[in-house]
């Protein structure tokens, strides 16, 4: 699909690997739920949570009677607009290149080109739309938690909720929830960047950084170098060693381009992101427009560049450009429309109505933080209703629960609740 942007290569695994994941472990569990329910005769299981993408949990614990619960790290208006397709995938694909910038039908604000598959020629492979089918279906499971806010999307939340016929809980955003001790980063950080950015003005910095799973070309990174360059505005850039297709790192900048931009830039291979996010001199962030990532830029109250690459992202960006309008979406990946993306973001009038925005969603994800918001109530009601759960189980034996979870923040903070 043709939507202005060249070059990616998405390096997260297929859809053939992610069933063979599915498959492959389900014996694995099966044998380790046998050893806690059979062999270690004093504990017994409660539930399991298990993220979404890891369907087979739900298998397994439909085969030992153990209640499942799935946890969905995506935004409620990403998994609505894949079952709206699911019920009807002939109304959308295939469709006509002449159609992409044309509303999606019963998907508004979407369009043709913020489908949230990958698209191939204009439609989406068998196989794909069988494997987010396995993703959305909650099988046997009681009931389903969510990274979101209740207030943030409440319509499309009950409309789901319609669908599912399961208790929802809406308890994010988790990162909040959870208090960490340390990073659940994977890559290095490199903390060397927040001493940059205390020498830098408050709100002066964009934060550039498009996430840990895409490769994009160097036609892209240069586009990019020279859209960054040409706005005179201050950045942070992570370029993540084999993010750029055929290179490990960041070799491939033109030569003239750390001359030009002195030390209004900096480039790192990662950044500490949560952090850098809640650094007064950070005035933007240019994002893929991940679900955690956007939820981390709101709750700092840092408006958004969006450069949407696939799935959830092109959701997310649709809905942030067009009903929450947090942010502008970068429709072309060119130096000179980065420029100006940039320079209407940090300096004009326009990015400081969008700033006041981003400051209200923050201070409404704060009150549902508080004793009685809607999140802290939904989590207070999740450990009531898997307490319920536990009251099936005969006494006095002890409860174990176990937490299955693709995203490390997700994990630790159910454990904590």
């Amino acid at each position: 699909m043709d939507d202005g942007f060249q070059g990616i290569n998405i390096s997260f695994p297929s859809v053939e690997n992610l069933y063979s994941m599915n498959e492959n472990c389900k014996a694995h569990l099966r044998d380790y739920l046998v050893t806690m329910m059979e062999e270690e005769c004093n504990q017994i299981i409660a539930c399991i949570i298990y993220d979404n993408v890891m369907f087979f949990v739900d298998d397994v614990a439909t085969q030992r009677k153990v209640p499942s619960i799935v946890l969905c790290t995506f935004s409620v208006v990403f998994t609505h607009s894949m079952i709206t397709i699911f019920q009807q995938p002939k109304k959308y694909f295939p469709f006509e290149d002449s159609q992409l910038l044309d509303p999606l039908p019963d998907l508004h604000p979407l369009r043709y080109k913020d489908v949230p598959f990958f698209v191939i020629n204009n439609t989406v492979p068998e196989a794909q739309l069988e494997f987010r089918r396995a993703m959305c279906d909650v099988g046997s499971s009681v009931a389903t938690i969510w990274n979101m806010m209740q207030d943030l999307e409440d319509s499309t939340l009950l409309r789901l909720q319609k669908h599912y016929k399961v208790p929802f809980f809406p308890i994010g955003p988790f990162h909040k929830m959870a208090h960490l001790a340390s990073s659940t980063s994977i890559p290095q950080e490199d903390n060397s960047c927040i001493e940059w950015l205390d020498k830098q003005a408050p709100n002066s910095v964009l934060y550039v950084s498009l996430g840990s799973l895409v490769r994009i070309d160097n036609k892209e990174l240069i586009e990019t170098a020279w859209g960054l360059a040409n706005s005179e505005n201050q950045f942070l850039w992570v370029i993540r060693p084999g993010s750029i297709s055929g290179f490990q790192c960041a070799e491939t900048l033109p030569d003239s381009f750390e001359e030009m931009i002195g030390e209004r830039g900096r480039v790192v291979k990662w950044a500490p992101q949560k952090q850098v996010l809640a650094h007064p001199a950070v005035g933007g962030f240019y994002t893929h427009c991940g679900w955690n990532s956007m939820l981390q830029s709101i709750c700092e109250e840092v408006p958004m560049i969006y450069r949407p690459i696939l799935a959830d992202q092109l959701v997310n960006a649709r809905y942030l450009t067009q009903i929450y309008k947090v942010g502008f979406e970068l429709e072309v990946n060119e130096r000179t429309v980065i420029e100006k993306t940039i320079r209407k973001l940090m300096l004009s009038e326009e990015g400081k109505d969008v700033k006041k925005r981003v400051v209200d969603m923050k201070q409404n994800i704060v009150a549902g933080m508080q004793i009685d918001g809607a999140s802290h109530t939904n989590l207070k009601d999740l450990v009531d209703f898997i307490s319920a759960l536990t009251s099936r189980l005969p006494p006095p034996t002890p409860v174990v629960g176990v937490i299955m979870s693709s995203n490390h923040t997700s994990s630790k903070c159910i454990r904590e609740s």
